[in-house]
Parts: structure tokens; C-alpha cells; sequence
């Protein structure tokens, strides 16, 4: 049977980082207020850097998504020694792409200007990225594209900027009298996010001399047919929960409720994620691979926040998986949430570290809020 492997890694990440004290500097304050939110969240998550395609000084933004995807995949070209005018599937996964429509492959597409390509998108939240490469890797493993590149990316300061909320903000104090916060569920992921983008070469074969990543299998599963929405954008819920679309709130309210803010049910998160996104898919494909901790050498997780350390550790050995902390790897702390293109940038990361061995299996975990949607992917070094 055919193989498709990972042959080359590159991440961009926009601007210098920004520490902790200086977030709320780059990202403004709302109402001229600084956040309560901000030093609860902040302790939570573990994260002391992050960065933002915002010029510090002048406020205003440095990329667009496609532009910094497009950065990625001419880091990718360049470091790995591939022709992009040879590229023939170029699959893209987002959260927030630059516009409703076109696609964000495409406007990725027309940045780089190379020759015509397969070009698809992904949607989602933090699986569209390796829903991405899935389709990149299935490509090359069905001989359909003798490459592909995948990429993760996401833009979240452009809609986390104080600017963005302050139709809202003015609205709750024509009604209230006040000068109140914004609702938690949408400003504690002001403290969370960040921007960065990852690409991935797809080739048949490894190359001689360097790291190369066999993809294994890659499992995506959703358990939208038992749990609701959890995280969303561009809509509101209802008293009773139910996902109200943008297209029938009256344009005036677009702004006035932040309805294309990304908001999130921080208590639904709370008692749903581990059993939907890790425990409940993970126990199935322990049977069908036959995996075993043991034979597994570095554990990557997306974490949105160090708040998720323990409980994912517990979740893997409900289900039978128990991986010990000094066989993971992350780097939520020193690059932040970056949603979609995050096992992307990790797995970059640790490819240049100098860490891997040939044979080593890597196992990844991308959880999704949205509507509770789970990857696991498993690599093995070549």
C-alpha cells in the first residue's frame, strides 16, 4: 500500500512576541477599561507569550491570514528545497479566514501566485487545520497529487482588538447606565488566542538525510449528535441554547451584540471535552491500532490553556493510554493558543529540536469546542 509522508515543516509567526503585561497594550482596552478578566485568565493558562499581527505602535494589522499562511508556505518552499510552481494540492484549514467568500485556499492561492493547483479549504475551528492535512495526506496516499501542502492558520487579534467591540460596549451603556465588561464568554478569549500559521510538505517518499514523518492514520470524529454548540462565531444562542445564525439578527445588531465575535461556553467546555474530544474517540482506536502507552515516544497536545494539563493526563489513562508527563511536548507556553495552525507549529518546532529518533511514534490531539470534534493523528520518524 502507498505511504504519504511528512517531508518538510515551516511556521510564521508574525512580529516579536508579546509578554503578558503588554497584551491589553497591543490589543486595547474596551471602553477605555482594562479587563477583569485578563489576570484570571492569564494565570489559568500558562501562556507567557504570544504573538499578534498588529504593529504595536500604530494599532493597526501587519498581515491578513492568506498573507501569513502564504509567509509559511515560502518558508516551507525554501527550507525544504521545493519548487512551488510544482505544487499540485494546496489544502488550507482555518477558523476565521479573511472573508465569508471566496475560500481561503484560493485568496492563499493568488498570494503565492504559483501555476494552477488543487487548492481546498477546511472549515471549523481548531480541527480545520488537520482536517487539512488529512485531505493532503489522503491525496498523495491515493496517488491523486504527487504533493500537497497543508497548512493551519489563524488571524484572532484581527477580531480581538478593543476597536471591534465597541459598538457593543457603547450599546450596554445607553442601556444600563453603566460601563460594564464585556460578557466573560467573549472576553476571556481575548487572553487566549494568538496568530501564527504552519505548512507541511506531502510527498510520496521520504527525502535521505533529515527528518521525515510517516503519517500512520489520522482519526477525526464529532459528537455533534449528542452535546450543542460550545464555540461559535458569527451567531448567538437562544435562552434554550440553540445557535441563532448572523443572517437573522437585523444588521444594526451585527455590532451592537459582537455577533462575528468568537464566544465560548466556558462550562460546557468544562464538562464535556475530555470525554467527547480524547476519552470516547481514543478507547475505539486503541482497539483498531492496538496502540499501547509504551510504545508511544513523544505525546503532542492542542491545549487551549495549562488549565487542561491534568485533566487530559487523567483522560488518557481512562482510556487506557497513560503517557507520562516527560513524554509530551507542547509549546502553549512560549507561542500561545494558535487554534488550527497549533499542531502544525508544534510538531515544527520539534522537528528542528533535534529530540527525534528514527522509529519514534508521535501521537497528536487536536480537540474542537465547536461542537465538540476530535483528531488524533499517530507519526512515526523516518
Amino acid at each position: 500500500m502507498s505511504e504519504a509522508f511528512i517531508t518538510a515543516t515551516a511556521a510564521a509567526l508574525p512580529n516579536a512576541p508579546v509578554d503578558n503585561e503588554s497584551i491589553e497594550a497591543v490589543l486595547g482596552k474596551i471602553g477605555g477599561r482594562a479587563s477583569r478578566a485578563r489576570p484570571i485568565v492569564l494565570r489559568q493558562n500558562g501562556i507567557k507569550s504570544r504573538h499578534y499581527a498588529i504593529d504595536p505602535a500604530s494599532g493597526l494589522p501587519t498581515h491578513t491570514n492568506a498573507s501569513l499562511t502564504a509567509e509559511a508556505i515560502r518558508a516551507l518552499a525554501r527550507d525544504g528545497g521545493f519548487a512551488l510552481d510544482n505544487l499540485q494540492c494546496l489544502a488550507t484549514g482555518t477558523s476565521r479566514p479573511d472573508q465569508i467568500a471566496p475560500n481561503h485556499g484560493v485568496m492563499v492561492h493568488g498570494e503565492l501566485g504559483n501555476p494552477a493547483c488543487e487548492v481546498v479549504s477546511t472549515a471549523g475551528v481548531c480541527l480545520s487545520g488537520l482536517s487539512a492535512l488529512k485531505y493532503a495526506w489522503l491525496a498523495v496516499k491515493g496517488k491523486e497529487a504527487e504533493n500537497a501542502v497543508a497548512t493551519g492558520s489563524e488571524l484572532a487579534s484581527a477580531i480581538m482588538r478593543a476597536e471591534y467591540f465597541s459598538e457593543e460596549s457603547a450599546a450596554c451603556v445607553a442601556t444600563l447606565g453603566t460601563q460594564p465588561n464585556i460578557a466573560f464568554d467573549k472576553d476571556f478569549l481575548r487572553w487566549m488566542l494568538s496568530d501564527g500559521a504552519g505548512a507541511f510538505l506531502i510527498e510520496p517518499h521520504p527525502r535521505a538525510g533529515q527528518v521525515n514523518l510517516r503519517i500512520d492514520w489520522i482519526a477525526l470524529s464529532s459528537a455533534a449528535h449528542r452535546l450543542p454548540v460550545c464555540m461559535y462565531m458569527g451567531g448567538d444562542r437562544d435562552a434554550d441554547g440553540t445557535l441563532i445564525g448572523w443572517a437573522e439578527f437585523p444588521p444594526g445588531q451585527w455590532a451592537e451584540k459582537s455577533i462575528f465575535a468568537l464566544k465560548q461556553d466556558v462550562k460546557l467546555l468544562d464538562r464535556h471535552v475530555i470525554e467527547a474530544t480524547l476519552e470516547a474517540p481514543l478507547a475505539a482506536l486503541i482497539a483498531r491500532h492496538r496502540l499501547k502507552a509504551e510504545e508511544i515516544d513523544w505525546f503532542l497536545p492542542h491545549m487551549s490553556s495549562n488549565y487542561f494539563r491534568q485533566p487530559i493526563a487523567d483522560g488518557l489513562a481512562r482510556a487506557g493510554l497513560p503517557i507520562p508527563f516527560d513524554r509530551w511536548f507542547t509549546n502553549l507556553e512560549t507561542k500561545g493558543n494558535m487554534g488550527s495552525a497549533s499542531i502544525y507549529i508544534m510538531i515544527d518546532e520539534l522537528c528542528r529540536s533535534g529530540r527525534l529518533a528514527s522509529a519514534e511514534r508521535l501521537l497528536c490531539y487536536v480537540p474542537e469546542s465547536g461542537r465538540f470534534s476530535s483528531g488524533l493523528m499517530q507519526l512515526t520518524v523516518v
